[in-house]
């Protein structure tokens, strides 16, 4: 297999990791929003059943979440899940990841002095106008260095879902590889992460710069 074929497959795999990729981010940043805001309910079955959600989800290995998610509708209902593979893995990825998102929006959110929801009361915001305004914006600057290393983590963890035969770029690095018995997939894909990662990381630097209105 020429160099030129091997680069045209990792390409087209590439894509699937990038759909994965942004998929997951677009479910999962906007849910651990709302995971974050039961986490801190004032109702205690929320909070149980939220706290324990995360629990679970940070103390269980994201492929064994992954392989639940997929093959439970057969085992629990019969369901046929042949077009389901690549709803299970967004399934999977988007909840995963809203977890952690949720803490790291929690670390953000008690960075705030409480005295600014006091000064916004006191001008006459309301507590919607007060978050959205005043809190949000602030919050975002405190945990963009840690979302950044979540995103750039969710990057590598895309190559998990060859364990559902999904295929991807990772899976079509193994693939050549074990036919054409070399190992240049395999630096291919890695050179692909590098470029992928280092790029992620650039934008949301550049992203942090401008918001450095806020220190």
């Amino acid at each position: 297999m020429s160099f030129d074929t091997i680069l045209k497959q990792m390409t087209a795999g590439f894509g699937q990791t990038c759909l994965i990729f942004f998929f997951t981010l677009l479910f999962s940043l906007p849910l651990g929003m709302f995971v974050y805001f039961g986490k801190v309910s004032r109702h205690k079955p929320v909070r149980w059943i939220i706290n324990s959600y995360i629990s679970i989800m940070r103390g269980t290995p994201l492929m064994l979440q992954l392989l639940v998610w997929y093959f439970a509708p057969y085992y629990l209902w019969q369901m046929n899940i042949g077009g389901y593979k690549l709803t299970a893995i967004l399934l999977g990825f988007s909840l995963n990841y809203a977890a952690y998102f949720a803490e790291i929006y929690r670390s953000g959110m008690e960075a705030i002095p409480k005295g600014q929801y006091e000064a916004a009361a006191l001008l006459g915001y309301s507590k919607v106008q007060t978050f959205l305004h005043i809190i949000l914006p602030q919050v975002v600057k405190v945990v963009l260095p840690s979302v950044t290393n979540e995103v750039i983590t969710l990057v590598k963890d895309t190559s998990l879902v060859y364990s559902l035969s999904y295929i991807e770029m990772f899976g079509v690095a193994k693939q050549i590889a074990a036919a054409q018995t070399t190992i240049l997939p395999f630096f291919i894909a890695g050179i692909f992460y590098f470029i992928f990662n280092y790029t992620v990381a650039f934008c949301m630097e550049q992203f942090e710069k401008k918001l450095n209105y806020y220190r």
